[in-house]
């Protein structure tokens, strides 16, 4: 996980970053809680972690991880956050969905994706086994949040399927929200392999076999 450095007082990207050396550690010791939870909730499972293993692992008492945190149920939520950000970031801004122009851009966008996505998702096992398994499971209202970012995923993906059909080297008549849907669930499908068997000439064959359907499945002939 990555820690917020400590710097000035500023505002960079509509958020104001901490200005003094306490306002910094305090910032530094809320991530460092999230990044600890991170790691009990995907080794140990939401159900048998407790607020005194995130707290011992830290070497933290109890009064300081309420100060940041009101409950378990809490951090999960900014742990979800803080991964769907990561990935987010991952992206980057070369590969927002109006940045290829051509299908040659396209193909290499796609590869660039691919590569950041199983960097985050199998690289790491932790998360894909914390968003894929131990998250689903806490209760409804989560549930729904995590279906939530499966919509998204199809929102964006559409966007960049949207974008080529605009452009024309994708197909015309591409049902793109549809192709969208069943990109997120061959991405899925890939990561689920990928932690069954983490070989990873057989994870980059699955890899290269998704990127091509995402390339040859939908250009335009």
């Amino acid at each position: 996980m990555t820690h917020h450095s400590a710097c000035d007082d500023s505002i960079i990207g509509g958020v104001t970053k901490p200005s003094t050396r306490a306002e910094r550690r305090k910032a530094e010791l809320r991530q460092e809680i999230i990044d600890t939870a991170f790691v009990c909730f995907a080794e140990k499972g939401y159900h048998a972690t407790g607020i005194a293993d995130i707290a011992t692992e830290l070497g933290i008492g109890h009064g300081t991880f309420y100060r940041y945190f009101s409950n378990k149920r809490d951090i999960i939520d900014h742990v979800i956050d803080d991964l769907a950000a990561r990935i987010i970031d991952a992206l980057g801004t070369d590969n927002a969905p109006d940045a290829a122009t051509t299908l040659d851009q396209y193909r290499a966008q796609i590869d660039r994706i691919g590569v950041a996505l199983t960097r985050i998702l199998v690289a790491d096992r932790r998360v894909a086994q914390l968003l894929l398994f131990h998250a689903t499971g806490i209760d409804d209202e989560l549930t729904q949040r995590l279906y939530g970012l499966l919509d998204t995923a199809d929102t964006l993906t559409a966007g960049y399927l949207e974008h080529g059909v605009e452009l024309g080297y994708l197909r015309a008549d591409l049902d793109t929200l549809n192709t969208a849907r069943a990109v997120t669930g061959m991405l899925l499908a890939g990561v689920v392999h990928g932690l069954r068997d983490p070989d990873e000439e057989a994870i980059a064959a699955l890899n290269h076999a998704i990127r091509r359907l995402l390339v040859d499945g939908v250009r335009r002939d």
